[in-house]
C-alpha cells in the first residue's frame, strides 16, 4: 500500500476526522478536481498520442515599459506551457520562421538520443525557415521545460514550461496550481554582453567594495582586501550578469507590476518554480507563507518545510502553500542582491502585499577559496560571512570527504586551486541562512521511494575551471573544441565527482539521463538533472550509464557553457570505437 492509498483509505473510515489541522498540506484528502494553468491545447489527440505545433519567431515585446526584439514560442516569452500524462506519445512539430537555424532541448526528459535537440551533438539543429518533427515516449512525471541549444536564444526569450501528470495521480493533495517561470532579460545584445565580459569581467558588477567602505571598516578588513587583490579576484563576484543590464522576469513580468495568481481562502496551492534563467540564481519566498517542498527535478521528495530556497539556473521546486485570505508577494530575489522577480497570489485582483526590501549584497570568503582554515589562521578569521565555521572540515555522512587539492592545477585557463574542497550540500549558499529563515538545502532532499544503490564500477573526477581575470571558462582546464569527450560505457554505475575549483557556483546539468545526487540519505538518494557546485566544494553523483549516444553536459550558465563549460558524455557498449566525427577534434 503507498502512501496516497493509506491516507485515502484511513480518510474514507473517518479515522482522521478529528485530527484534520494535524495533518500536513500534502496528506490531507481533496473533494475536487485541482484548478490547473491553462496549457497549450494540443494541435491533435488521439489515444495517448499527443501533438503540439510550436512557431519559433522574432517579435517584439515589452518588458517594463520598453520594447525589446525577443525570439519568441507562439508569439510569447516565456513559450506556453505545454502538458502531458506519464504514458503519452509526444510529437511536437517545430516551425522556425528565424532567418537562422534553431532547435529546442526537452530539458531534463528522458529520450531518444536523436530527439534531445542540441545541435553538432545529436542532430544538425532546425534550419531556417524549416520544419523539425520531434517524436518521443513520455517516460516519467514532474515540471520540467525547454529551451534553444543555438547560440543566445535562450536568453533572448526560447524558452518554456513542460509538466507532466504522473500515471497514478500526484501523492499530496492540493486544490489549486500555477507555473512560475523565473528568468532574465537584457536589451543588450548578448553576443556584446559577452564582449564586455571578455574585455572587462567585472563589467556588470556595480557593487565592488569602494574606497569609503573598505576605510569605514564596512564588508572586510584591509588585510582580507589585498588578499583578493593578490589573486586579482572581487569578494563581490557573485553573478557574472546583474541588474545593471538583466530585468528580473517571473511568467515574463517585470517586477512592477509583476506576476498575478488568484486564489480562493482555504485553498491549497501548488507552485511549480522552473529557473529558466540564462545568468541568475533567485532566492525565492512568500513572506508570510511556509513552503513546502515536495518535488525536486521533477521528481517527488519527501515534504520538507521551509522559509526560503535557492533556485539555480535550470532547478525546477514545486512547492505546496496554504494562503489566508489576504495578498502575498512572490519574491525572487536575485543572489547578488542587484534586483528581483515579482509576483502576487491574492484571492481578489485588487490586493497587493508589501514588496521585501533587497538585502545587503553578500561577500564570498575564504571557505569559497577553499583555503585550510585551521589552527591560528582559523582562531584570527573565526566564521565566515555567511557564518559558518570554517575550521569545521568534517564531511556530513555520505557525503564526498575533504580532500586537498592535487598538484594538478590545470594551466593558465584556471586562475587559482583550493588548498581543499569539501561538501558544502548542507550549507545553505552565500548570502543565505543568518536571518533565522529556514532555507532549503541539498540534505533535506530526500528521495520519496527506496531505490537500490548499486556500488560504482568506475569513478571519474572532473574539474570545474576558470579564469575570471580572463573570463575564460573550462573543465580540467581545457574547452570544449580541446577536450570533447567524457567515454562512458553501456550499463556501467559511474560516480561522476565534480570539483569546482572557481569562485563561482555552477549549475551542472547531464542529458539523457539521470544523476543520483549523493547527499547523506541512503537509498533515499534524490534524482537530479542539474546540480548546484559551489565554490571549493565536492559533489559526487552516481550514474545509471543506460542510454546510448553522445549527451551534452553542460554549466547552464549561457555564458560559462558558450566558453567552453561543456562536454560530450558519449555512452557506447563496451569495446567500441570512438566515431570519426568527434575522434576527429
Amino acid at each position: 500500500m503507498n502512501r496516497r492509498t493509506f491516507i485515502r483509505s484511513f480518510s474514507a473510515l473517518g479515522l482522521l476526522a478529528g485530527a484534520g489541522p494535524l495533518i500536513p498540506a500534502w496528506a490531507r484528502p481533496l473533494s475536487g478536481i485541482p484548478v490547473r494553468p491553462p496549457a497549450l491545447s494540443p494541435t491533435r489527440r488521439t489515444g495517448r498520442l499527443v501533438e503540439y505545433d510550436l512557431t519559433i519567431d522574432h517579435m517584439r515585446l515589452e518588458f517594463g515599459g520598453r520594447m525589446g526584439k525577443a525570439v519568441t514560442i507562439n508569439g510569447t516569452v516565456p513559450g506556453p506551457l505545454l502538458r502531458f500524462t506519464e504514458g503519452d506519445e509526444a510529437v511536437l512539430r517545430v516551425h522556425n520562421r528565424l532567418d537562422e537555424d534553431t532547435s529546442i532541448h526537452w530539458h531534463g526528459i528522458l529520450l531518444p538520443n536523436g530527439m534531445d535537440g542540441v545541435p553538432g551533438v545529436n542532430f544538425p539543429g532546425i534550419k531556417a525557415r524549416s520544419t523539425f518533427e520531434y517524436h518521443y515516449p513520455i517516460k516519467q512525471y514532474g515540471t520540467y521545460w525547454y529551451h534553444s541549444h543555438s547560440a543566445f536564444q535562450e536568453q533572448l526569450g526560447h524558452y518554456g514550461p513542460l509538466v507532466i501528470d504522473p500515471a497514478g495521480g500526484d501523492p499530496y493533495a492540493f486544490d489549486r496550481e500555477y507555473v512560475v517561470v523565473l528568468s532574465d532579460w537584457t536589451f543588450e545584445n548578448p553576443s556584446d554582453v559577452l564582449d564586455n565580459l571578455k574585455n572587462r569581467p567585472n563589467y556588470y558588477n556595480f557593487q565592488r567594495q569602494t574606497l569609503t567602505g573598505l576605510l569605514k571598516g564596512e564588508d572586510m578588513n584591509l588585510r582580507d582586501r589585498l588578499s583578493w587583490d593578490r589573486m586579482r579576484m572581487d569578494a563581490t563576484d557573485i553573478s557574472d550578469v546583474t541588474g545593471a543590464t538583466y530585468t528580473y522576469l517571473m511568467n515574463g513580468q517585470a517586477p512592477d507590476p509583476g506576476w498575478f495568481g488568484q486564489f480562493q481562502p482555504g485553498e491549497r496551492i501548488l507552485v511549480r518554480f522552473i529557473n529558466a534563467s540564462a545568468g541568475t540564481f533567485y532566492d525565492v519566498r512568500i513572506p508570510g507563507l511556509p513552503l513546502t517542498i515536495v518535488q525536486a527535478s521533477g521528481q517527488h521528495v519527501e515534504p520538507v518545510t521551509v522559509d526560503e530556497f535557492r533556485i539555480g539556473i535550470a532547478e525546477t521546486f514545486d512547492v505546496i502553500v496554504e494562503p489566508k485570505d489576504k495578498a502575498y508577494t512572490v519574491f525572487a530575489e536575485s543572489m547578488d542582491r542587484s534586483g528581483y522577480a515579482r509576483g502576487t497570489l491574492a484571492p481578489r485582483e485588487s490586493m497587493t502585499a508589501p514588496v521585501p526590501g533587497l538585502r545587503e549584497r553578500p561577500l564570498l570568503s575564504m571557505m569559497d577559496m577553499g583555503m585550510q582554515m585551521t589552527g591560528a589562521t582559523a582562531a584570527m578569521q573565526g566564521h565566515d560571512m555567511a557564518g559558518h565555521n570554517m575550521d569545521d572540515q568534517e564531511a556530513m555522512p555520505g557525503t564526498p570527504e575533504p580532500i586537498p587539492h592535487g598538484a594538478n592545477n590545470h594551466g593558465p585557463a584556471n586562475a587559482m586551486a583550493p588548498d581543499v574542497t569539501r561538501s558544502r550540500l548542507h550549507e545553505p549558499g552565500i548570502g543565505l541562512g543568518n536571518d533565522g529563515r529556514r532555507v532549503l538545502v541539498y540534505t533535506d532532499l530526500r528521495a520519496l521511494r527506496a531505490e537500490t544503490i548499486r556500488a560504482p564500477d568506475r569513478e571519474i573526477e572532473l574539474h570545474l575551471t576558470g579564469n575570471m581575470e580572463r573570463y575564460m571558462w573550462s573543465i580540467d582546464g581545457k574547452t570544449y573544441a580541446e577536450e570533447p569527450l567524457i567515454p562512458m560505457t553501456l550499463g556501467e554505475q559511474l560516480r561522476l565527482t565534480m570539483v569546482n575549483d572557481t569562485m563561482m557556483s555552477h549549475p551542472m546539468h547531464l542529458h539523457g539521463m539521470w544523476m543520483k545526487l549523493e547527499n547523506g540519505q541512503g537509498e533515499r538518494i534524490p534524482r537530479v538533472h542539474t546540480v548546484v557546485v559551489k565554490p571549493a566544494e565536492r559533489v559526487s553523483l552516481l550514474i545509471d550509464v543506460d542510454a546510448l549516444g553522445p549527451w551534452a553536459f553542460h554549466c547552464h550558465v549561457l555564458y560559462h557553457m558558450e566558453l567552453g563549460m561543456f562536454r560530450v558524455a558519449l555512452v557506447q557498449p563496451a569495446g567500441a570505437t570512438i566515431p570519426a566525427e568527434f575522434n576527429s577534434r
